[in-house]
C-alpha cells in the first residue's frame, strides 16, 4: 500500500493542537481545519491538469488547471470535521457520504447510510477519515466505492494505527493514505495510542 507519511511542519503543529487534552472544541475545530487542507493538498498533488491560459490586467499569462473530477467523501460523522476544508481548497468537487457504526464491544462496522455521486469510474475519489484505527470502517468505506464504480481512490487521516494500516493494505493494497503519523498501537477498547481521543466528541464538544 502507498502509505505516504506527511512531514509538512505545519501539518505537525496543528496535529499537537489537536493531541494535547487542554485544547477547546473551537481551537479543536480550528486546527482540524488547518490539517486537512494541508493533508488534502498532498492527496491531491497527482490530479490531473491541463495548460491553460488566462487574461490578466496586463496580458495573457500561462497556467495549469485540474481536468478531473474529485469526489470528496467523508466517513460519518467525524469526516464532516475534514469536508469544509476541502471544499476550501477545491470547491468544484463533489461530494458523497457514507455512514458506518462501528460496535463498541466487537470494533466491526456496520453501514447505516451511503449516498454517492454517480459515474465514479472515472473520478479522482478522495475518503476522507480522521483516524484509522482498526482498519474495519475504511475498509468497509472502500468496499463501498469500488461497488460502486471508484477505481482511483486516496484516503486522508490525522493520525493511523499499524493495525489499520495492516488491514487496508491487505485489502486495498492499491489505495494510497496520507497521513503524518502512525502511533503506537491500539488499547483494548480499540483506541488508538497515544492519540488523541475521540475525534468526533472533541470536535463537537460531547465529551
Amino acid at each position: 500500500m502507498p502509505l505516504h507519511l506527511v512531514e509538512h511542519p505545519l501539518v505537525h503543529d496543528a496535529l499537537v493542537e489537536l493531541r494535547d487534552a487542554r485544547t477547546t472544541p473551537p481551537a479543536f475545530r480550528g486546527a482540524a481545519n488547518r490539517i486537512s487542507v494541508l493533508l488534502a493538498a498532498e492527496a491531491l498533488r497527482d490530479v490531473p491538469s491541463v495548460p491553460s491560459t488566462v487574461i490578466t490586467p496586463l496580458g495573457p499569462a500561462e497556467g495549469r488547471v485540474v481536468k478531473a473530477d474529485v469526489v470528496v467523501v467523508p466517513v460519518l460523522r467525524a469526516g464532516l470535521g475534514m469536508l469544509d476544508a476541502v471544499l476550501e481548497l477545491f470547491p468544484a468537487a463533489r461530494v458523497g457520504h457514507i455512514g458506518l457504526q462501528r460496535d463498541e464491544a466487537t470494533a466491526i462496522a456496520s453501514r447505516y447510510y451511503s449516498k454517492l455521486p454517480a459515474d465514479l469510474a472515472k473520478s479522482y475519489v478522495l475518503m476522507i477519515d480522521p483516524m484509522l484505527a482498526t482498519g474495519g470502517s475504511a475498509v468497509a468505506a472502500i468496499d463501498l466505492l469500488k461497488a460502486s464504480g471508484a477505481s482511483t481512490i486516496a484516503m486522508i487521516c490525522i493520525v493511523a494505527a499499524p493495525e489499520g494500516v495492516k488491514l487496508v493494505e491487505q485489502h486495498h493494497p492499491e489505495v494510497a493514505v496520507y497521513t503524518p503519523v502512525v502511533d503506537k498501537h491500539l488499547d483494548t477498547h480499540k483506541y488508538i495510542v497515544p492519540g488523541l481521543g475521540d475525534f468526533g466528541d472533541r470536535l463537537y464538544g460531547t465529551v
